[in-house]
């Protein structure tokens, strides 16, 4: 109590009425945080009791906007599980960056009329240059700093997948494909891993993509999960040197367009029960009976199945519990249903800086719901055994 009462004596002191608020502010939210994480532990700071759940484990910054101006906080972080203060709004980053973009697109005279008449909506006429550089800056830095960090770990799966969004490029509209990496780590913890604006999907873009998440630090990859783009199969191959798992749902697509629309539903059950089987011998054994069942009457079907076999069943090899989010692509479908929703908003782009911009705030925000998410993605005890660390490799001892 005597400390508190010096800090808010200090706070007093200090000069103008706005930095005496935010400070206050500040003070008051620490202070909060402080007691929050004090109850999840059950025991304060470096006290020894015999009621203590949890130990704390360092602070993360993380800047608050206010009315009163910037203030900088340092959340506590927990070493099991994980505390994220709740009057910190999650989605504030994102809003900004998607007001920074149509700031930008209506300073710059290119915007559509939907974009224009969100602009009045939101009560930004005149805005001027300085106003949208600025902001435009401060978001800026931060994607940045979030898609450059280092990758820390060993990450056995990773999901890739590629969405397309409008933008301008020298005084054309073109079409820009925005790639997004996904892993689970041996932890069971999922992160965004990095994101990149490309013009199109050929070879040497994915290559140098995934030679970047490789200098950050990308290793342990086991699977990788992505569409069947050739350049991109041919990278995993080059760089990671991991198994490839072809998304069984974008399979599923190719295959039924050999059916005509009557048997499409007898096609899908047919191929499904492979899928249903129960490891990977026996997956592989009713794959080669349904494509030779299906030779005679759908010729292309069956051909399309001996090709795709190994890379459609790949995720049987692995284990059982995880399976249902290895087969295909689908751990990515709702982040980008979110990239669709906001970039529809903008409606064209006005330049590949600003595609990056917002899109890399939505995967900054989302990265962190899921770093305070108390569940993990995949369970601890099904997925250390793939690490290469002999430390996380152990067999369990039974009791």
């Amino acid at each position: 109590m005597t400390d508190d009462t010096i800090a808010l004596r200090a706070l007093l002191e200090k000069g103008s009425d706005a930095t005496f608020l935010r400070e206050m502010i500040g003070f008051a939210a620490q202070r909060l945080m402080e007691l929050e994480s004090e109850a999840l532990c059950g025991a304060g700071r470096g006290e020894r009791s015999a009621d203590r759940r949890n130990q704390r484990n360092g602070y993360r910054d993380r800047d608050w906007e206010t009315r009163a101006g910037t203030v900088e906080l340092r959340i506590p972080k927990l070493r099991r599980g994980s505390y994220f203060p709740a009057f910190l709004e999650p989605r504030r980053l994102a809003e900004k960056a998607l007001t920074a973009v149509v700031q930008e697109a209506y300073v710059q005279g290119i915007s559509t009329r939907s974009v224009d008449d969100l602009v009045r909506a939101m009560g930004m006429e005149g805005i001027s240059k300085s106003q949208v550089s600025r902001l435009c800056g401060e978001i800026d830095e931060r994607v940045q700093t979030f898609l450059s960090r280092p990758i820390e770990g060993e990450w056995p799966y990773v999901w890739l997948d590629a969405t397309y969004v409008k933008a301008r490029r020298d005084h054309h509209i073109v079409s820009v494909a925005v790639i997004v990496a996904v892993g689970v780590n041996t932890d069971g913890r999922r992160e965004v891993l990095g994101m990149t604006v490309g013009h199109s999907e050929a070879e040497p873009f994915w290559v140098e993509f995934l030679r970047s998440l490789a200098r950050r630090g990308l290793r342990g990859a086991k699977l990788v999960i992505s569409d069947a783009h050739e350049g991109l199969k041919a990278a995993i191959v080059k760089v990671l040197g991991a198994t490839w798992q072809r998304c069984r749902v974008h399979f599923m697509r190719n295959a039924l367009a050999y059916a005509g629309k009557t048997q499409r539903r007898i096609v899908s059950a047919w191929v499904g029960t492979a899928f249903a089987q129960d490891d990977a011998a026996a997956a592989r054994k009713q794959w080669r009976e349904v494509a030779d069942q299906a030779r005679p009457r759908v010729p292309k079907l069956a051909a399309l199945m001996d090709d795709a076999e190994t890379d459609v069943l790949a995720y049987m090899g692995f284990p059982a519990q995880h399976r249902a989010k290895l087969h295909s692509t689908n751990p990515l479908e709702r982040l980008n249903g979110e990239i669709k929703r906001r970039s529809e908003v903008v409606g064209i782009f006005p330049n590949e800086a600003a595609v990056t911009r917002l899109i890399g705030a939505l995967l900054l925000e989302q990265n962190d719901e899921w770093a305070v998410q108390r569940a993990r993605y995949m369970s601890l005890e099904t997925i250390a055994p793939l690490s290469d660390d002999p430390f996380f490799s152990l067999p369990t001892v039974a009791a």
